[in-house]
């Protein structure tokens, strides 16, 4: 019989409500009962892509001896941890100070009924292994301290809940803002790279986006050539390795050697919106088309695999299937021998290294480069065109078969955070390849969630089909308000600049410290829970709170609001302190900080629409990270930001750094000579 989960929206969810598990989702309901009897809470959190989730879910949640066990001691909650992010980060936190390991999912923890925690792990066995104790022998043991040792477990959350308290910035009494944070993060992130396979530090390995963007960002500022090689190795790399999916674009969430050719197979939005941006961005760069050509597979994946009826895009797709994790992405040698003729087969075995030996469990293969194209042609001693072509029958060819496979599953859930990280990502690349589909994409994107997402004035975290709920957090106003200026960059519309202004405005209403500045997680309104974070550092996504910083600098520049400017410097003074000491994991603070030394310049274009088309196609081949160029041809503009007179014929643009505007330039030789200063 299903249980109370039966009627979630979280696919995550949906997956264990036919456990014997009496599970609940987290709400008044379940915390309310475990009040009224007295009984602890255990509390699950995982999301679907996550194999030892169901590794776990296999071993105990499916068991009946071990259900009976909690269904008797416990009050048993389970937690998406994508849909319920601000609870993630509390009990990840907790289990850090009270396990000194790290965290990941699946977390486990064990709460008093007024949610503090007491006893935590991650992945525990149904029978004791791996030098972990069994879930089944533990469950008991818990539930009787809970009974025998009440005062010391109430003392431990208050000490806990103090701990955590100690761990949210304090501002600076006074003082100038930092100087030369970004050049020390860059300086970290150099002694940590790989200058052989890239990527910073040993396995496993993350893409880390926001440190990519950070290199990039460095190099266009000051022509750090050491910037740029971290950056162009570390998106080479992992372009050629099994973390890329070789034949049907995308990347995996992160690599478990330091080579990057055996992921983790589950492909997350979140991952890939950043990336797509990186790798337009390093096309535009070094003018290589190979970085263009992963881009195009980014979107291609999107398209194809994560895109739903209305434009939005769905969350991930599971590590496993069939309830093994990979087996949609790698071969054996003669099934791949026995598909492909045999003069394609020795270009695509050489390429992807399958005449190396197993890279996947010693008896499969992952699709990874091992040899350069052009090396496998003068190896065969054919033209490099007839090795394109053979190797493009083989990509071709291979994954239709391998669309005939038992597919992952896929998390069909709508998050608005993912989705803006999606929609910046599209918006940048469309412009830095000048690609106007994928504007298109980013537009409807956008519409649906304005659509299904936005009501009364505020945002809703998730849906599934039309079911949409659950407040919004700081990510999802932060990511979706630098999303609309990134669209609004791409392809300028009024609508979108009026939304970007009523987000900010909530940001400033309903998330930001008044008195001590820098932005909650959670709105003043969000139900209360054991500690209300206020995050800085990125994480596998970007900082909310950076973000926040970042997008309402460069939003009060554009339309002179102050009120926008003074909240993001109250952020980023707020984490200066930590900035100062430690830099590092903080890209998206630093990217702030520098708007507030160095204010963004925007640039308005108008007059004729297909001048004013040129003329932003023109601007955009050469990255400019702290200048912003809005065509805005054709638009009846919102007051604040009409400058002048539009001509009728040619163009003009308005030039305005921070405050200070020049006159309108109307020659573009001109324009970019003064862009280039």
């Amino acid at each position: 019989m299903p249980n109370r989960l039966a009627g979630e929206t979280s696919p995550y969810l949906l997956q264990h409500s036919g456990n014997p598990v009496d599970w609940h989702p987290w709400g008044e309901e379940a915390l309310a009962l475990a009040r009224r009897e007295g009984r602890p809470i255990l509390l699950s959190i995982g999301y679907s892509a996550c194999h030892w989730c169901h590794v776990m879910a296999h071993e105990s949640f499916e068991d009946p001896q071990v259900a009976a066990a909690m269904n008797a001691d416990f009050v048993n909650i389970k937690v998406d941890r994508e849909e319920r992010p601000d609870l993630d980060q509390i009990y990840q936190t907790a289990h850090a100070l009270l396990t000194r390991r790290a965290g990941g999912w699946p977390l486990t923890m064990f709460l008093t009924p007024d949610g503090a925690p007491f006893f935590g792990g991650t992945y525990f066995p149904r029978d004791g292994r791996y030098g972990l104790p069994g879930f089944l022998d533990l469950l008991p043991r818990i539930a009787a301290a809970y009974r025998e040792r009440g005062a010391e477990i109430a003392e431990q959350g208050s000490q806990l809940r103090d701990a955590m308290e100690s761990l949210e910035p304090a501002p600076a009494e006074s003082g100038a803002l930092p100087a030369a944070m970004e050049a020390a993060a860059l300086a970290e992130l150099k002694r940590r790279f790989d200058p052989e396979h890239g990527g910073f530090g040993p396995a496993p390995k993350f893409p880390h986006a926001t440190d990519l963007e950070l290199c990039l960002r460095e190099h266009a500022r000051s022509g750090d050539a050491d910037a740029l090689t971290m950056a162009r190795v570390t998106l080479e790399r992992m372009a050629d390795g099994g973390i890329h999916d070789q034949l049907g674009g995308g990347f995996c969430r992160y690599s478990v050697d330091g080579e990057w050719s055996i992921p983790h197979f589950e492909k997350m939005l979140y991952d890939n919106g950043p990336l797509l941006a990186l790798y337009a961005d390093l096309a535009r760069v070094t003018g290589d088309a190979r970085f263009a050509d992963v881009a195009r597979g980014i979107v291609g994946w999107m398209t194809r695999e994560m895109r739903a009826p209305d434009g939005a895009f769905f969350s991930s797709l599971d590590a496993d299937s069939e309830g093994k994790e990979g087996k949609f992405y790698v071969w054996s040698r003669d099934e791949v021998r026995s598909l492909l003729p045999p003069e394609v087969y020795v270009v695509a075995a050489r390429h992807y290294g399958l005449d190396d030996e197993p890279n996947f469990e010693g008896h499969a293969w992952n699709p990874r480069v091992r040899l350069p194209l052009a090396d496998v042609a003068s190896a065969l001693s054919i033209p490099p065109a007839e090795a394109a072509a053979r190797l493009a029958t083989a990509r071709a060819v291979l994954f239709a078969a391998r669309a005939t496979r038992v597919r992952p599953g896929l998390d069909d859930k709508i998050l608005t955070s993912w989705n803006a990280l999606a929609i910046a990502g599209l918006a940048r690349a469309a412009r830095a390849l000048d690609q106007h589909g994928w504007t298109d994409l980013a537009i409807a994107a956008t519409d649906a969630l304005r659509r299904t997402v936005w009501r009364e004035g505020r945002l809703l975290a998730t849906r599934k089909g039309e079911r949409a709920h659950l407040n919004g957090y700081l990510d999802d106003y932060a990511f979706l308000l630098g999303a609309l200026l990134e669209l609004l960059q791409t392809r300028f519309r009024a609508a979108d600049f009026a939304w970007a202004r009523e987000l900010a405005d909530v940001l400033l209403g309903e998330f930001e410290d008044a008195e001590r500045g820098g932005f909650y997680f959670t709105s003043h309104g969000h139900e209360q829970l054991f500690h209300r974070t206020k995050p800085g550092h990125d994480n596998a996504t970007p900082s909310g709170n950076g973000v926040a910083a970042g997008a309402l600098i460069a939003l009060g520049h554009l339309c002179g609001e102050p009120r926008y400017v003074d909240a993001g410097e109250r952020a980023v003074r707020l984490f200066a302190p930590g900035l100062a000491q430690s830099p590092g994991g903080c890209a998206s603070l630093l990217a702030a900080l520098a708007a507030l030394k160095e204010p963004p310049t925007s640039v308005l274009l108008a007059g004729d629409r297909e001048v004013c088309l040129a003329w932003q196609r023109s601007l955009e081949r050469t990255l400019r990270p702290t200048v912003r160029v809005f065509n805005v041809a054709g638009v009846a503009l919102p007051s604040g930001l009409a400058k002048g007179p539009t001509p009728a014929a040619g163009a003009v643009a308005w030039v305005c750094r921070g405050t200070q505007c020049l006159p309108a330039i109307d020659d573009l030789a001109l324009l970019e000579a003064g862009l280039a200063k």
